[in-house]
């Protein structure tokens, strides 16, 4: 099987429209929270771009410490600009239109020409490091010289640079190729060297009022400031071509840069790490040969470039020694909601269980008062945030995932049942943010814990206080696995009590969540007040291996769902229909915040759609199809190749054209989809998951049967 890398390039044709390259970004990541990313053109858009954006306390504490590189050829005694900034209304300077091609994958390459003359820059982000490699290729017919001007900024990623208004007390030392800066509050280094040409420093010069116009579209900060510290030259005799490198690093100071550099310069010198990265994206897109045999071409690409970009989001957490998620790129940490919903996946279809793992572990490791933290906040030294109700129950879900692929109960009993009880005791007792087992057996929440949890002005625009559905839904899920977990252990006294606990949660969930009137269950209910919102929580009552429904009540809430919710890309937020629903995720913070949860559509929920609309198709093999074409083919076709090149963004609008928006790339959005296409319509279930489902007492619906019963059609499924 062949098994290479996938492209995604822009040809000249391509490059030349230049209102739609601003909005194609990539990015890459180098494993620990850091990044570099940019448009096609190399022109950035957002305060969040950067060549070197480095991850201080992995993975979070992200500053911008190197802008751009941006590239002069002089050829005749004429300079010729090849970077471009935005300035107001103008570009300057234009240095895009000698971009001739961009590649993508595995390392973006760009290729310039000036005349004859030719510049290709290729940038690599070494895993675990804090450092990026811009390997140039140049040639030229006659007499040339390739500049290259380092703009920095050192700031934190969520600000910008005022010269005027900020403390910028750098000092610079340099040889003749290389240069390193140093800040004392906070303590910062970069370090650029060069293994050609040399180094002029200059004093004091600035590039001044870059605009991010994404930012201002959004009503945020927008307004930039680079500070150049000088430039690298390398000189060409005529028809000479040269191959260099230059190299940023950063640190906490100068001798962690060189310590950094230390470690990497035998590789560099041997070009080894080039080759070496290429080798990890290959070994990568590996992981899901198994699914090959199956696909045509063009469905081999989606995967290849989901399980690329779901790679990106696994990063190792320092405080724990662990790996964790990273939600969303450009702007979010680890999350514990996002990181649970997206664990099977970004981890499982992937095969990468040892991953998994210690995530798992990452999680229980802030485990408080019985409540899973639902961020890491990006500032060094800030306690993790725990207003959240289902991140916790997630938890449940990822831990049954885990051991549907693996089996690995040894794990699970030595290292997480402990916890894993006290947190049913903790919600059974009641703890923080009022969660607390009700009388009828459901979970009663305070407002903004689920993952509807915008907010304007301190204000939940969706407080969704009370029961929430698929809080219930999750409840009486993590319950179900607390007792098929009791039965594997050998503790029949805590696997009766879990069953009764299971069993009053449905009586109650039945009872008063189940809408007669429009043949779908409530999305909230509180007190008396039931809150009848067309919603698309509902469908994780479907969609979990353990599920309350019984299957005359599962087909109609997939129906509705499917009626009322389905945008293309994704399930809105609330149905159209409702006169709170808002159809476009545009304009300031508050517009947009307003929108997030109230007609926006999320990709991350085709997941568990595609999940509960085949389980009532019990897997057929035309429904197989059906999921593909109409629910999935669609997000992979149109979506993979706009926004953040080669993944997926975090939400599109709920009206048509469902244009993209919100993080560029989306653990979940990734991983959700993934996993219900290799699980769901490609039906290749985890290997231990009938066994496993089957031992417990309880006689909840799964999946399990139905995908099972569909094994055979598998044969005679085309995905065309």
């Amino acid at each position: 099987m062949n098994t290479p890398c996938p492209k995604i390039e822009l040809d000249s044709e391509t490059l030349s429209d230049l209102e739609k390259c601003l909005s194609l970004e990539w990015i890459v990541t180098n494993g620990i929270g850091g990044y570099c990313s940019s448009t096609v053109l190399g022109i950035n858009t957002r305060k969040y771009h950067g060549l070197l954006v480095a991850s201080f306390t992995p993975p979070v504490d992200r500053r911008v410490m190197l802008s751009k590189f941006d590239e002069q050829l002089a050829v005749r005694n004429k300079d010729h600009d090849l970077g471009s900034n935005e300035f107001g209304n103008d570009i300057y300077p234009q240095g895009f239109r000698h971009l001739k091609h961009f590649s993508l994958l595995p390392l973006p390459r760009f290729e310039y020409s000036v005349g004859e003359a030719k510049v290709v820059k290729t940038i690599l982000m070494p895993q675990k490091k804090n450092a990026i490699v811009a390997f140039y290729k140049v040639n030229s017919p006659e007499t040339a010289t390739l500049r290259i001007f380092p703009l920095v900024n050192f700031r934190h990623f969520h600000t910008v640079m005022n010269k005027d208004q900020s403390e910028w007390n750098i000092t610079q030392r340099s040889t003749i190729n290389e240069t390193t800066l140093e800040m004392l509050h906070p303590q910062r280094a970069l370090t650029i060297s060069s293994n050609s040409g040399k180094y002029t420093r200059e004093e004091g010069a600035w590039i001044r009022q870059v605009l991010y116009r994404t930012d201002r579209l959004h009503g945020t900060s927008c307004f930039d400031d680079y500070y150049v510290p000088g430039r690298f030259e390398v000189d060409l005799k005529p028809n000479e071509e040269k191959e260099f490198l230059v190299i940023a690093i950063a640190g906490k100071d100068g001798h962690d840069t060189e310590h950094i550099y230390s470690r990497m310069r035998s590789n560099l010198e041997s070009g080894c790490s080039r080759e070496q990265e290429e080798e990890r994206a290959k070994t990568t897109v590996l992981l899901t040969k198994p699914y090959y045999q199956e696909l045509d071409p063009s469905q081999e690409k989606y995967m290849k470039l989901l399980t690329l970009a779901a790679d990106t989001f696994i990063v190792d957490r320092l405080s724990t020694k662990t790996r964790t998620v990273i939600a969303g790129y450009h702007w979010f940490e680890d999350w514990g909601r996002d990181s649970l919903i997206s664990l099977p996946g970004l981890t499982l279809t992937t095969r990468r269980y040892n991953d998994a793992r210690e995530i798992l572990l990452t999680f229980m490791h802030y485990c408080k008062d019985g409540v899973i933290p639902n961020r890491f906040p990006d500032q060094a030294g800030e306690n993790p945030a725990y207003n959240t109700v289902d991140a916790t129950l997630w938890y449940f879900n990822a831990v049954l995932q885990y051991l549907k692929y693996t089996n690995d109960f040894s794990f699970v009993e030595r290292r997480l049942w402990k916890m894993m009880q006290s947190v049913i005791s903790y919600h059974s007792q009641g703890t923080i943010n009022n969660i607390c087992l009700d009388n009828d057996g459901l979970l009663s929440h305070g407002p903004q814990l689920t993952w509807m949890d915008a907010t304007v002005d301190n204000n939940p625009i969706t407080p969704r206080k009370g029961k929430a559905v698929e809080i219930q839904a999750l409840w009486y899920n993590a319950l179900a696995v607390m007792e098929l977990l009791s039965i594997r252990f050998g503790n029949d006294r805590l696997a009766e009590k879990y069953l009764r606990m299971a069993e009053e949660a449905k009586r109650g969930f039945l009872q008063k969540f189940w809408n007669e009137s429009d043949n779908c269950l409530y999305d909230v209910v509180d007190d008396q007040e039931r809150d009848a919102s067309i919603r698309p929580n509902q469908i994780l009552a479907v969609s979990l291996d353990f599920s309350m429904l019984d299957k005359k009540r599962l087909i109609p809430v997939v129906s509705i769902v499917r009626e009322k919710l389905w945008a293309t890309y994704g399930l809105r937020t609330l149905s159209p229909d409702d006169d709170n629903y808002h159809g476009k995720y545009s304009g300031n913070w508050v517009e947009r915040n307003k929108a997030y949860h109230n007609g926006t559509a999320w990709a991350w929920l085709v997941g568990p759609f595609v999940t509960a609309f085949l389980k009532t198709k019990n897997h057929d093999a035309h429904w197989r199809r059906l999921a593909f074409s109409s629910f999935l083919q669609p997000l992979f076709r149109n979506q993979m190749l706009k926004a953040g090149l080669g993944s997926l963004s975090e939400v599109f609008d709920g009206d048509a054209p469902h244009s993209p928006g919100g993080c560029i790339s989306q653990a979940w959005s990734v991983a959700e989809p993934l996993r219900a296409y290799i699980e769901d319509v490609l039906l290749h279930q985890p290997n231990f998951e009938r066994h496993i489902l089957e031992q417990s007492y309880s006689k909840s619906v799964t999946k399990t049967k139905n995908r099972s019963e569909s094994k055979d059609a598998m044969e005679n499924a085309n995905f065309d």
